[in-house]
């Protein structure tokens, strides 16, 4: 048993010390057999499933909801779906085990409606699949993230945002209604109209309202290419200033591209991209084509690196690929678990295994590891006000100094009263005469430079500092990172208020987790971080 247990250790720091050659070997050939059966299953139930087989479905889960009711109340567990963490983009491992597990498989499209301009699809549909329906059909979400593998539903219980927000806002303003069962087993629609603060809390809510079984989302009218243009800026203040400009957070009547982008490479150095929708009809537009997500192509963050050097620039790309542009590379965070990946030769016999599952990432996630990434790399994504953008640039490089860094502009809606947890955009970060203010999304990824220097970094303090920032300028984290704040830190960046009057007056109290048990860290933040404060 003692020589069990001793080669069970050093198999678990082996895996720690060449998670690289793991991803290789083993994660990329299991995520793509993975992804094959699971596609495969996904065709066959759609094709042997009527409409109806949706309701039987919801059913199921009543009738489970309905028997953990007749549960002794001692013996009552606060309910969350079976769907095992690793399957999960929250970076974050929920203590499942400690709950009522409910299984929710509901993974189809459900109907398309042309005349309202809304796809109705159940929650676990991922954005791979739905853009695989929607774009031949001449249509696409209003908010469609670039990561193949995350859920509607998760989108719609956490949050989204894309190069389209600066004209669509965040995700949940996509979202026309959703189906939620709630704790006492009965299922409710919420829309703007009815049940309405139960749809203004539901976003940013995570599963702890209730099991959401179905949604509509928006759509909006495409063309089959996105014309990319590539502008290279240097100087911070130009091109925060013309990233403020192109995304219409000066004038709400500014005339915005149809997707607006940034790539921060260093404090002086910026690619900006506008896109808009076109077709592809003479020649010269044939020959500006760019497959960019075709396997043997440079990662999409270099190509746009490459235009620091070669100037101004334009391209078509298809618009599916353009959606899903940063999904091979995980926008730039592969680079850090296969530092090879981007070569041309690895690209060309192994880059179609690309990009490795999530789920199978996690999967082979050892606490060692769980503990190293999360004191070693940063993962955050962090809706901060527009007008501070040169603050935000500035607090990253003096807490992390990791580029390239990502900028989203994002409509901020104030929904008054009933805005959910989000709190509203202050009056000085209106845009003038508009019901919104323009923030952005700061997207951080990868090594923080301290770390590739072989220096002390210390995780919690600069995170701390980091959310300090955001709560002062009335900015949120995304959930699904991990976060530092305790519970009262918490409610000051989010509004809990109408939060906490929805669990109650649906039933949600005692039947589900609270929001910040779900979303905080299953690990102790301090004593890891404190543990892991040497350098590498």
């Amino acid at each position: 048993m003692g020589l069990l247990t001793e080669w069970k250790k050093w198999a678990i720091r082996w895996m720690e010390r060449n998670r690289g050659l793991i991803v290789v070997l083993f994660c990329l050939p299991a995520s793509f057999v993975f992804d094959a059966c699971l596609r495969l299953q996904k065709k066959l139930s759609r094709a042997l499933e009527s409409n109806d087989d949706h309701d039987r479905k919801v059913q199921r889960i009543q009738k489970q909801v309905a028997a953990w009711n007749k549960l002794p109340k001692e013996k009552r567990k606060p309910m969350c779906t079976a769907r095992p963490n690793w399957l999960s983009l929250s970076l974050t491992f929920f203590q499942k085990n400690q709950c009522h597990k409910v299984p929710v498989s509901l993974y189809n499209i459900l109907s398309l409606n042309k005349k309202e301009m809304t796809v109705r699809v159940e929650p676990m549909v991922t954005v791979a699949e739905i853009t695989e329906y929607l774009v031949p059909k001449g249509y696409t979400l209003a908010v469609t993230l670039e990561i193949g593998d995350a859920t509607l539903g998760g989108l719609a219980m956490g949050v989204g945002m894309t190069t389209h927000s600066h004209k669509a806002g965040l995700y949940q303003e996509g979202i026309t209604a959703y189906d939620v069962v709630l704790g006492d087993g009965s299922l409710v629609r919420a829309t703007a109209t009815e049940n309405e603060d139960l749809f203004r809390a539901l976003p940013w809510s995570h599963g702890s309202l209730g099991f959401l079984v179905a949604l509509e989302l928006k759509l909006v009218k495409v063309k089959p290419y996105v014309k990319l243009n590539y502008v290279p800026v240097k100087g911070m203040a130009d091109y925060c200033d013309m990233i403020r400009m192109v995304s219409g957070a000066l004038d709400k009547d500014y005339p915005a591209p149809d997707y607006v982008e940034a790539t921060i490479f260093s404090k002086q150095e910026a690619v900006i991209m506008t896109g808009e929708y076109t077709d592809c009809v003479t020649d010269d537009d044939k020959r500006k084509v760019n497959h960019i997500t075709r396997w043997y192509k440079p990662w999409f963050y270099k190509h746009v690196e490459s235009f620091l050097k070669k100037g101004k620039a334009q391209e078509l790309i298809p618009l599916r690929e353009y959606l899903l542009r940063h999904n091979r590379a995980i926008f730039w965070v592969v680079e850090d678990m296969i530092p090879f990946g981007n070569n041309p030769i690895f690209r060309f016999f192994f880059g179609w295994l690309l990009p490795p599952k999530p789920a199978f990432l996690k999967f082979t996630t050892t606490p060692g590891i769980r503990a190293m990434t999360f004191t070693k790399q940063v993962f955050q994504d962090i809706v901060l006000p527009m007008t501070e953008l040169e603050k935000q640039i500035e607090i990253n490089e003096k807490l992390f100094d990791a580029y390239p860094i990502l900028v989203y502009p994002c409509r901020v809606y104030d929904h008054g009263p009933n805005s959910g947890q989000l709190r509203p955009p202050r009056p000085d970060q209106m845009v003038p005469g508009a019901k919104w203010g323009m923030f952005n999304d700061l997207g951080v990824y990868g090594v923080p430079g301290p770390v590739k220097r072989k220096e002390p970094f210390d995780a919690v303090k600069a995170m701390r500092a980091m959310e300090k920032f955001t709560r002062d300028v009335g900015g949120y984290s995304f959930l699904y990172a991990d976060i530092f704040m305790d519970f009262k830190e918490f409610n000051q960046m989010f509004d809990l208020t109408l939060y906490e009057k929805v669990r109650k007056k649906y039933s949600a109290s005692d039947a589900f987790p609270h929001l910040y048990d779900k979303v905080k860290p299953e690990i102790d933040v301090f004593k890891v971080g404190k543990e892991y404060i040497n350098p590498l």
